[in-house]
């Protein structure tokens, strides 16, 4: 696959999906028809891994480094404009809604092949993304997108340098740490120990509502519905039974016997 064109130039100009999620304090509930998830009435916000995402391009220009722009974009219904307020607020420039009706969230496939299209649209240099979203945790978009673009990727990036067009990506793997270097464009995935996100002050929730939301249909990118996944069935997890003490190894084997484990 021919790596997709993008004019390089020496600023950044940043894409963040960002994605509404059932709050994660918030214990999700099952439907009564075992169809999926409780939303109605729920609690929702910004996904946290893409809270990394926002803070680590607003710490970026802190940096002083060549930051153009930084976009935010969500896929959703009409809720989705106060998780890109918020997003505006930590320091994104400006934000684009998707409209999507909530039943009929697209996958990751078509997500990427959104982002793709938004990316040319925008001239997008650099694209972070959480690692996953909490609600599904399919943790697939991103290396979805960067096959689709045909652009470098490091994903679950702990730590993030950028010097000219060359990006130094260090990541946490099994028993140590691994460094990842690739040129502008580039796809990168965060984790949670990249760093910590701000809260959204007053004075910059306020200036967020004078910022930029732009809205969009699937079909302003050239793409229509489609859907490879079907739910069959949600359940709760079954109950944990109870443990219980016994005074000697004697009387762990007996138990273990009781059980039908030995």
């Amino acid at each position: 696959m021919q790596p997709t064109a993008v004019r390089m130039a020496d600023k950044l100009r940043i894409l963040i999906p960002v994605k509404r999620v059932i709050d994660y304090a918030v214990k999700p509930r099952v439907r009564s028809d075992k169809t999926g998830v409780e939303t109605n009435g729920v609690k929702h916000s910004m996904n946290p891994f893409d809270e990394l995402s926002i803070e680590e391009a607003a710490r970026m220009r802190e940096k002083k480094l060549p930051v153009e722009e930084i976009v935010a974009i969500s896929i959703g219904p009409a809720k989705c404009a106060d998780t890109l307020r918020t997003a505006m607020a930590m320091g994104a420039d400006r934000s684009i809604h998707v409209d999507v009706p909530e039943e009929k969230m697209p996958e990751p496939l078509m997500v990427a092949k959104l982002l793709k299209a938004v990316a040319e649209k925008e001239k997008s240099n650099l694209i972070f993304l959480g690692k996953q979203a909490i609600d599904d945790d399919m943790g697939q978009t991103g290396q979805m997108l960067a096959a689709l673009l045909g652009w470098p990727q490091a994903t679950q990036a702990a730590n993030v340098e950028l010097n000219g067009d060359e990006v130094t990506v260090t990541r946490e793997v099994d028993g140590g740490t691994e460094t990842l270097k690739a040129k502008l464009p580039m796809i990168i995935t965060t984790d949670l120990r990249l760093n910590e996100p701000r809260y959204a002050s007053l004075p910059n929730i306020m200036k967020a509502k004078k910022k930029k939301l732009e809205k969009k249909k699937l079909t302003d990118y050239g793409l229509e519905e489609a859907f490879r996944l079907k739910t069959v069935k949600v359940e709760e997890p079954p109950q944990r039974q109870g443990g219980g003490k016994v005074e000697d190894v004697d009387g762990m084997i007996g138990k273990f016997k009781e059980l039908g484990v030995l």
